[in-house]
């Protein structure tokens, strides 16, 4: 019987033989239909890829510009809190202290110019360890690009660090300096300290009445947010005008900074305690206050509220801040609130109180 061969001569007549191997081979390549599906599953995940990418790069930025305002808000609190614990530091001299015939330095009539720097306006505010314009109101005209409707704080002190001392500040021609008397004949002559920018009136002396009593230079801190750190740049910044040689000049603290509240603690108590017995955010104004009565509370300001308001350096994409802030109380006792805002910028509020200290121990029976 015959064998056909038709089956075998047609099934492998598209298969040629491996010569090397004697087997047979399938041709080689992909279908076009083979490629497009390996395309297509690249395609979905390099897209995976690339969303997750671009959504850890957004959530770290995010996480960046909020540690960057917590730390800013957080230096912003500080450095101010450090200076009013300072305030009205006048190293050996204790205005209040003194007996016949020498009288306690006077609180002046009226509150002083702050950017003054003649050693007459200096001397007449000596006694004030602090001064404030609530909202900006008839600002001083040595500080540029306020912010509107943003606290300015004065502080006023002698440095903690006498001129000559290790790490100390050399003495500095123009600058205004203090000296107090600790010499007992002096002190009953009536010459007790010397406010002076003249290095030929420092002719004080200490206690032995033969050794030259040291100097420290007398500071002027004005605190206040302007609207830029650089000119036009748009970023508000806490800012602060120096007491220098004949001028105030102005210094970049923080960036971020958008608006500075203060409620100023008040000890009103017959006799004082040294403790604030009500707070408000405008001695000038409280209990419809007399310009004399109303430097005596600056006088006897021992407490401070702080509240700042910092926002993110840039606008978060997709966001929109539509809440309200609360800075304590305005001057009339109502919730001091700001925004809604409405733009893309994320904010935050910082709060504290600092202590007077030196002021407070003063009024401290």
């Amino acid at each position: 019987m015959l064998l056909s061969t038709t089956d075998s001569t047609s099934s492998t007549r598209h298969r040629p033989l491996d010569v090397t191997t004697g087997a047979l081979s399938r041709s080689g390549g992909y279908t076009i239909i083979e490629v497009m599906v390996a395309i297509s599953l690249s395609l979905i995940i390099l897209a995976a890829l690339v969303s997750a990418f671009a959504g850890n790069s957004r959530q770290r930025h995010a996480i960046e510009r909020a540690n960057q305002q917590t730390e800013d808000g957080s230096y912003a609190l500080q450095l101010i809190s450090d200076d009013l614990r300072n305030a009205g530091y006048l190293a050996t001299l204790n205005p209040g202290a003194f007996s016949a015939p020498n009288p306690q330095i006077a609180i002046p009539a009226a509150l002083p110019n702050a950017c003054a720097t003649g050693v007459a306006t200096l001397t007449s505010a000596l006694i004030l360890p602090i001064q404030g314009y609530d909202n900006g109101a008839n600002a001083p005209v040595c500080l540029t690009d306020l912010r509107a409707n943003t606290d300015i704080l004065v502080v006023r002190r002698a440095s903690t660090c006498a001129v000559g001392s290790a790490g100390c500040d050399p003495q500095v021609a123009g600058d205004v300096y203090l000296q107090a008397s600790g010499c007992a004949t002096e002190f009953s002559a009536g010459t007790y300290y010397v406010l002076d920018s003249n290095v030929a009136s420092f002719t004080l002396h200490q206690k032995d009445c033969v050794t030259v009593a040291p100097l420290y230079q007398y500071r002027t801190h004005i605190y206040f947010v302007a609207n830029n750190d650089q000119p036009g740049d748009g970023i508000p910044t806490l800012k602060r005008a120096e007491l220098g040689p004949g001028v105030f000049n102005i210094v970049p603290l923080v960036e971020g900074v958008e608006n500075l509240q203060i409620e100023y603690g008040l000890d009103t108590s017959a006799p004082t305690t040294g403790t604030p017995a009500v707070y408000t955010a405008d001695p000038n104004s409280y209990l419809g206050c007399a310009p004399a009565t109303c430097a005596s509370y600056w006088g006897n300001t021992v407490a401070a509220k702080i509240n700042i308001l910092t926002r993110d350096l840039t606008p978060t994409q997709g966001y929109a801040d539509t809440k309200t802030y609360t800075l304590g109380l305005t001057a009339g006792g109502a919730a001091n609130t700001f925004g809604p805002f409405n733009d893309g910028f994320r904010r935050h509020v910082y709060y504290a109180v600092a202590r007077l200290n030196n002021p407070a121990s003063r009024n401290t029976p």
